[in-house]
C-alpha cells in the first residue's frame, strides 16, 4: 500500500496532518498540548521521510545508512577516529560501531590502524577507495537534498536546523535528569 500523505492548512496557512490531529486529540488536554503532539508526529514524520531517502541512496550503493554515517565522519577528517569516539558522535553503542567497522573494512572502505597516541587502541580510517565512494556519492546526495528541501528559504533551513538541535538538546537534558532520578518505586 503506498503512503499518501493529505495534508491540510490551519487557519494560518501552516500544513497539519488531519489523521495526526484526530489521533493525537485523546493526549491533549488543551489546544497547546494538541499543538506540541502535532508537532512531535511531525518531527517523526519528517525523519522518517529523511531516513528513507538517505537509506535509499546508501542502499543502493551497498552501504547501509549507519555505515554511511561512519563514512562522512572518517571522510571529514584527515586522521583515523576511534571505535569509541565514533559512537559517541554517532550516538550509537561500540559494540555497533565494531560491526559497522567490520563490514566497512571487509569492503575496502575502511581499515583500522594504530593509534600513534596510544598503543592500545586502533583507529578506524577512510581508505582511498573509501574516499572515492563518497566522491560518487556527493553528487547524487547533492540532487536529493535539494529536492527534500525544495522551496525552503535560507532563513527557514536556519530556524529549522535550530529546532531540531533545541529538541535534540531537550532530549539530552530529559534524559540525563531520568538517569540522575533513577527508576520510580
Amino acid at each position: 500500500m503506498k503512503h499518501v500523505n493529505i495534508y491540510e492548512s490551519d487557519p494560518g496557512g501552516l500544513l497539519y496532518d488531519p489523521r495526526v490531529r484526530t489521533a493525537m486529540t485523546w493526549f491533549a488536554d488543551d489546544d497547546e498540548d494538541l499543538l506540541t503532539f502535532e508537532a512531535g508526529a511531525a518531527v517523526r514524520t519528517a525523519n522518517h521521510a529523511v531516513e528513507r531517502m538517505r537509506a535509499h541512496g546508501s542502499q543502493g550503493r551497498g552501504v547501509s545508512a549507519g555505515a554511511l554515517d561512519l563514512l562522512v565522519r572518517l571522510n571529514a577528517g584527515e586522521q583515523g577516529i576511534s571505535i569509541g569516539e565514533l559512537a559517541r558522535s554517532a550516538g550509537v553503542s561500540s559494540r555497533n560501531v565494531t560491526g559497522l567497522v567490520d563490514t566497512l573494512e571487509h569492503d575496502g572502505l575502511v581499515r583500522r590502524v594504530a593509534d600513534p597516541g596510544d598503543r592500545r587502541s586502533v583507529l578506524a580510517e577512510i581508505t582511498p577507495a573509501g574516499r572515492a565512494w563518497m566522491e560518487a556519492f556527493r553528487r547524487p546526495s547533492q540532487l536529493a537534498v535539494r529536492a527534500m528541501f525544495q522551496g525552503f528559504a535560507p532563513e527557514e533551513l536556519a530556524v529549522l536546523r535550530d529546532l531540531c538541535l533545541r529538541l535534540a538538546a531537550n532530549r539530552h537534558r530529559l534524559a540525563d535528569h531520568l538517569r540522575r532520578a533513577g527508576p520510580e518505586p
